[in-house]
């Protein structure tokens, strides 16, 4: 006699989302009203950086990067390489500098016809993938300055998009549909005809984030403007993308920063933290 399984096996399956107390969190703080779709915020163990707008910088630069002719919106270190930075603006460009020595190493133009939405690195460094506002998503070799794979329309719908690179080499997306429904898609980019797996979440209009975790493969998704944070772990076998729990709190997000693995408490059992910035503050999520 045989019984079916009625809940997939994880060890994620329990994992809660615990906000710091109020004297812990950040106050006072002026969140940047650009419309941009940024996370406004990069966390270290050391630092916490919010887009605040400010009139002066703080120090004086190390070093002055110059090359795009409009404003930038993504920088984004390489993840194997020392100093080596890359940057995408308005002017549809990705540069690739050598920031120890203020050297522009790669200019590749002429790839994305309209603004970039986001750019990231594979783990090794070799390639990047791009998401555009023509709704496509593009693997890049910098190197060779050429397009290794695209998808057009990887998500029919007008607002923007989110491409991440995974541990294994596949993509996985954030998007919308033609009906305006926000969407999750899981590709092989050997094979991009067809995504792996595509879900719907719901009808909102806030753009997703997604955040992943190679070393638990669980990708964590928050939404503009929602008061909840998503997990999802991608596996090997079908459906690929599996929902794990949602976090929920009172208060709508403006933007998320995400704690690199090393500024974890992992003797909490603690697998990631967030700083979730509100209209006045940033709060902490453990």
């Amino acid at each position: 006699m045989s019984f079916r399984k009625v809940v997939r096996q994880s060890k994620f399956r329990h994992v809660f989302g615990q906000p710091v107390k109020t004297e812990q969190c950040y106050d006072d703080i002026r969140v940047s009203r650009v419309t941009w779709d940024s996370t406004f915020c990069a966390v270290n163990p050391s630092f916490v950086a919010i887009i605040n707008g400010l009139s002066q910088p703080l120090t004086e630069p190390v070093v002055v990067l110059e090359g795009h002719s409009k404003r930038v919106g993504i920088v984004t270190w390489h993840p194997t390489a020392r100093n080596v930075l890359l940057s995408a603006g308005c002017d549809n460009v990705v540069l690739i500098w050598n920031v120890g020595t203020a050297e522009e190493l790669y200019r590749l133009e002429g790839l994305h016809p309209d603004l970039i939405y986001s750019v990231s690195w594979s783990r090794d460094g070799s390639h990047f993938c791009t998401a555009c506002k023509d709704k496509s998503v593009r693997v890049i070799d910098p190197r060779r300055g050429t397009v290794v794979a695209e998808k057009e329309r990887a998500h029919e719908g007008a607002r923007p998009m989110r491409a991440i690179f995974l541990a294994d080499g596949k993509i996985f997306t954030t998007g919308f549909s033609r009906m305006s429904e926000r969407q999750l898609a899981l590709w092989d980019m050997e094979n991009l005809e067809e995504p792996m797996g595509l879900q719907e979440l719901d009808s909102s209009n806030g753009a997703l984030l997604p955040f992943y975790d190679p070393d638990t493969n669980v990708v964590y998704v928050c939404g503009k403007g929602d008061s909840s944070i998503r997990y999802f772990e991608i596996t090997e076998e079908p459906p690929y993308i599996h929902f794990l729990n949602t976090f929920t709190s009172k208060e709508p997000q403006r933007g998320m920063g995400w704690m690199p693995k090393r500024g974890l408490d992992v003797s909490k059992c603690e697998i990631a933290r967030f700083y979730k910035l509100h209209e006045r503050k940033c709060e902490p999520i453990i």
